[in-house]
This record gives C-alpha cells, sequence and structure tokens, in this order.
C-alpha cells in the first residue's frame, strides 16, 4: 500500500471518535507549522531527498511526510508521485512562493500564511494582494437577468420579448 493511502487511512478515520481525530488533527498541524516555518525562513534553498530522509529532518514518520507532501504538492515547482510514493522514493520540496501563500489563503489556513516567515518573503502589500485575489477567485458573479420587459442588450429599442426574446 502506498503511502499515501496508508496516510489517508488513518486520518480520515471515521470508526475514531470526534476527539480522537480532533486531537490528531491538531497535532499533525503544529508539525505541520514547524515544518513550513522552516521552509519559509530560506525560501530559496532546494530540499530534496526520500521521504524517509525529509521525515528524519524534520522530526515527524513517513506517513506524517505523506500527508505533508499531499498538503504542499500543488503548490510545488515540480509535483512529486504522492499517489504511488513509498519511503526511498525521491521527492522535492521546492514551491513556488505566490502559489503556496495563495494555496494556504485558499484552505482558511490562518495559522500558516500568517507565519512571520512571510514577511521577509512579501510586504504587507504583497500579501494583501495575494490574499484578496485567491478570495476573489472562488467568487462567482451572476449577471443580472434580462427582464421580458427591459430593453433587448442587442440595443435595438424594442423590449426583449420583442425582439431577441422570441421564441
Amino acid at each position: 500500500m502506498a503511502l499515501l493511502d496508508e496516510w489517508k487511512k488513518i486520518a480520515y478515520d471515521r470508526n475514531l471518535d470526534r476527539g480522537a481525530l480532533e486531537r490528531f488533527w491538531n497535532d499533525y498541524f503544529l508539525k505541520e507549522k514547524s515544518i513550513y516555518e522552516k521552509l519559509l525562513t530560506d525560501p530559496n534553498i532546494s530540499v530534496k531527498g526520500t521521504v524517509k530522509e525529509l521525515a528524519e529532518k524534520y522530526g515527524i514518520t513517513t506517513l506524517e511526510m505523506a500527508g505533508f507532501l499531499d498538503g504542499i504538492n500543488d503548490s510545488l515547482v515540480e509535483a512529486n508521485p504522492i499517489d504511488t510514493m513509498e519511503e526511498d522514493t525521491e521527492v522535492s520540496l521546492v514551491f513556488d512562493k505566490e502559489k503556496l501563500y495563495m494555496n494556504m489563503v485558499d484552505a482558511r489556513a490562518d495559522w500558516l500564511y500568517n507565519l512571520p516567515q512571510w514577511e521577509s518573503i512579501f510586504d504587507e502589500a504583497k500579501r494583501k494582494e495575494l490574499f484578496l485575489e485567491q478570495r476573489k477567485s472562488g467568487t462567482i458573479h451572476v449577471e443580472k437577468k434580462v427582464g421580458r420587459n427591459d430593453p433587448c442588450p442587442c440595443g435595438s429599442g424594442k423590449k426583449y420579448k420583442y425582439c431577441c426574446g422570441k421564441k
């Protein structure tokens, strides 16, 4: 079984009571935050290695590293083969800074996109711009429908029902 499948089996276990699952995720999020603090301290360094090596480097289990890699994969310059990875699979943590920030905003992970390390990467204006850009990307704008008795949008001067709305 691939590491990611094992991770999902534990992380999304429906048999665990709510309290145990909450403790599991709170513990994981603290570890995740610690890894991001280290990665963002020097974001231009290429961090690469096997899943096992990176897990040891950051003081977590290989399954937790699989979960971390699943979370960061969309923000990487080159995606890792997370669906098939094993302990000895070579992976990379080279990430696109803007994409990572925006994905953190999208995930509503304020404990991550508010890390002080971001201040040395992007100024406040850039962080606000990325934040707003990400939030707006999920907003759906619905155009106002043309009413039967409204002027036709084609510019004919006729009512819509007598022009383009005629069937």
